[in-house]
């Protein structure tokens, strides 16, 4: 697939795309629950999700943060990682994080804080290297500590991001909603995953920003936030952190920073035109 936009920024919020491709279910499979008036209003939304014969095209987004005085960077999320990487069975490795970092201008070593929304392959594959070391060697790494409980020993992230990151003493498994900084909230969103966690940039002119991780996946789930998606683990409690986050991001003019849709930045639905 051609690269669309690698680099958008909503200062103080970068979005870095580390990989675009075609999903492995046809979108009407993966949303079996929507209706035509939402597949249309969807298509309007972000129309670069729309592939030939129902292919569901998507990117896959990271977002460094940087801190108010330009000392360092939190990334939220971890992209799908080198060709090496847990992510290989099914996502368009390698990615092109380090390269995009490099044109952005940020160091990994300045990078102090990697949020991962959660832990799916598509998410942390630059947790590590192709040497499977620590990719972001001073940060911290910080998941809800019901993400780690819930995974899967045998689950190959287990072995690529928990164990290796838990060894080296980076991993900050927290539990809840947590200031990581001023300006910068984790919020769990349970339901996809079950410690899935979204994070609120505050922005001083008030246009907050929040990073969604997977809360939603499609923007037919912007057309209607009720649509189910069928790789979520508990779909009533994905519903109802989608429905409130959504509502709540409207309520107080905030954008979404998507990790998925075609567009890094939207507005969630019912939000007035800024």
């Amino acid at each position: 697939m051609t690269d669309r936009t690698s680099l958008a920024r909503m200062d103080p919020v970068t979005a870095l795309v580390d990989a675009s491709g075609t999903f492995f279910k046809s979108a009407r499979d993966a949303f079996p629950g929507a209706a035509a008036a939402d597949w249309e209003r969807a298509a309007a939304l972000d129309p670069g999700a729309f592939g030939p014969e129902g292919a569901w095209r998507l990117d896959f987004r990271c977002f460094a943060v940087a801190d108010p005085d330009g000392a360092g960077w939190t990334l939220i999320d971890a992209g799908v990682g080198p060709a090496e990487g847990p992510g290989a069975p099914w996502c368009p490795v390698p990615g092109r994080l380090p390269g995009l970092l490099a044109e952005a201008g940020i160091d990994r070593g300045d990078v102090h804080t990697v949020v991962l929304t959660h832990l799916h392959e598509d998410h942390t594959g630059w947790a590590a290297g192709a040497d499977r070391l620590p990719f972001f060697p001073r940060a911290r790494y910080v998941v809800q500590r019901a993400e780690t409980a819930a995974l899967d020993r045998e689950d190959p992230v287990w072995t690529w991001v928990v164990e290796p990151l838990r060894g080296a003493g980076l991993l900050w498994e927290v539990e809840g909603e947590q200031r990581l900084r001023p300006g910068v909230t984790l919020l769990p969103t349970p339901g996809h995953t079950p410690g899935h966690q979204s994070v609120l940039v505050e922005r001083p002119d008030g246009r907050d920003v929040l990073v969604t991780g997977d809360l939603l996946v499609h923007a037919v789930q912007l057309a209607d936030p009720a649509v189910a998606y069928a790789h979520e683990q508990d779909p009533a409690t994905a519903r109802a952190s989608r429905e409130e986050w959504l509502a709540r991001a409207a309520a107080r003019g905030a954008v979404l920073a998507t990790a998925h849709l075609t567009r890094p930045f939207v507005e969630p639905p019912g939000a007035a035109a800024p």
